[in-house]
């Protein structure tokens, strides 16, 4: 007689699990991106400075790279052609990582910066960094794009309000909206953008002060924040209606990113225990979405 073994259930939607060993990372757990392989990577694995990278299928990182002496990762954003962006809050520097290597190449930096924090990528190819300054609790975002030479260079661009201590950054799927979170008043505030102004601004999300970090699109639209110290992704509408809460394993989320074979697990980086954990979600993420060329 033939026996069928009964299909695995699917994971559920929004349940979220941990991945790597708690410790794995430093108290500077930041920056993740996934790549067109999906491989994960996160900054400061182990110590300050570092990169780790971790594997599809796998439970523990291993060091991808370094960066440069004195030189510390918060962010991480990966192309379509598979180029890696790290920010450089420490130094001011933005590097990119060809793809094939492991080499950090310096292509911006800036002494009037005070970060940069976070970084988003348009889709051809512009750079947008959020730079805080956290004594002041004021902030500016930054254009980064091709010059006529080819090179990358950079302006603050102008805002038509004062904007608070800017952090989470991320586009619109179509690439019109630029969505940012400013840690000091729980803000999320949308931009429309007109070359390098800021315009528009429209305050579409308020939570508690000092309580959210990263935060990314998905290919809907749909906003995902790490709730810091709540130890929740808070998914909201477009226009910013709160769509749900989403319970995580640690308390502390500094950022998350979309991956997976089809751009729909999560992955959140938890400051609290120093590991990654991660979830299913129904809608790809709008980065995934541009590095498979579907968007």
């Amino acid at each position: 007689m033939l026996t069928v073994a009964p299909a695995l259930a699917a994971p559920k939607l929004f349940e979220s699990s941990q991945l790597t060993p708690s410790g794995e990372y430093t108290f500077g757990i930041e920056g993740p991106a996934v790549d067109r392989d999906g491989n994960l990577y996160v900054v400061n694995l182990g110590r300050a400075g570092t990169i780790g990278r971790l594997a599809p299928e796998a439970t523990a990182s291993e060091t991808f790279t370094e960066l440069p002496e004195g030189s510390i990762g918060n962010a991480i954003r990966i192309d379509a052609t598979g180029t890696m962006f790290i920010a450089d809050y420490k130094k001011h520097n933005i590097f990119a990582i060809a793809p094939g290597t492991t080499e950090p190449r310096l292509v911006f930096h800036a002494d009037e910066m005070s970060q940069p924090n976070d970084i988003t990528l348009a889709r051809n190819g512009t750079i947008y960094a959020s730079d805080p300054s956290w004594k002041s609790r004021s902030g500016r975002i930054w254009r980064i794009a091709k010059g006529p030479d080819g090179t990358m260079q950079g302006v603050a661009m102008t805002s038509p309000r004062a904007m608070g201590t800017t952090n989470g950054i991320d586009l619109s799927p179509d690439g019109r909206t630029l969505y940012v979170g400013e840690s000091n008043s729980g803000e999320i505030w949308s931009y429309a953008m007109q070359n390098d102004a800021l315009a528009q601004p429209r305050l579409i999300a308020k939570f508690e002060p000092n309580t959210i970090d990263g935060l990314r699109t998905d290919a809907n639209g749909r906003l995902f924040v790490a709730r810091i110290l709540k130890g929740t992704i808070a998914v909201l509408a477009p226009d910013g209606r709160m769509v749900r809460d989403i319970a995580l394993k640690a308390k502390e989320p500094t950022n998350l990113a979309f991956g997976g074979s089809d751009g729909k697990t999560v992955y959140v980086t938890q400051r609290q225990g120093g590991f990654i954990e991660s979830f299913r979600t129904d809608v790809e993420g709008r980065e995934h979405c541009l590095q498979m060329r579907k968007c």
